[in-house]
């Protein structure tokens, strides 16, 4: 009996210990992942006190990439219509290359289906510009380009860089 008294001893003293130990842990961890959900929150906030202004001005850049490769705004700023269609032509492809170039670093900022939506768009804008370019003759010149190109455009209805601004604009208001 002696043995069955001391093992009965022992657990009472080891029972409630485990007991307080193992609700200690719980509470401990309770704790710990109380603070690592406010460093997750603090941490988050830090970044997008850091990434908001950048995320913002890369969808302004974006915005600004659609309106100067906007067919219309394009001819406007580009046109010469004292040359040959072809170099035109060449001009305003030339054109959307170099905005579309200085602005793709924008892509970083700007959820990844967007900016598909813009990179789209840009391609549909060259295959305007070479759609007139191709219905142009030999002796066609700048003019009759930018014609033709106001034509399809006419005809387009809502642009692809009209349809990439509005998905920006979303994207954007999204973020606030």
């Amino acid at each position: 009996m002696d043995i069955i008294q001391i093992i009965f001893q022992i657990a009472l003293i080891v029972v409630p210990a485990g007991a307080v130990l193992l609700t200690a842990i719980f509470f401990l961890r309770k704790e710990s992942e109380k603070e690592v959900r406010s460093l997750r929150i603090e941490l988050q906030r830090e970044r997008q006190k850091y990434f908001l202004p950048h995320r913002v001005e890369a969808y302004q850049r974006a915005v600004l990439l659609m309106e100067r490769i906007h067919p219309n705004n394009l001819v406007m700023r580009l046109h010469n219509p004292g040359l040959p269609a072809a170099a035109m032509q060449a001009k305003l492809l030339e054109g959307i290359r170099e905005e579309f170039d200085h602005n793709i670093a924008q892509q970083i900022f700007i959820n990844p289906q967007t900016w598909e939506i813009v990179r789209r768009s840009k391609d549909e804008t060259v295959k305007i510009i070479n759609l007139a370019g191709n219905q142009m003759g030999p002796t066609s010149v700048g003019m009759d380009l930018a014609s033709k190109i106001f034509e399809i455009v006419g005809e387009v209805g809502t642009m692809p860089t009209e349809i990439a601004v509005a998905a920006l604009k979303k994207e954007l208001q999204e973020l606030f």
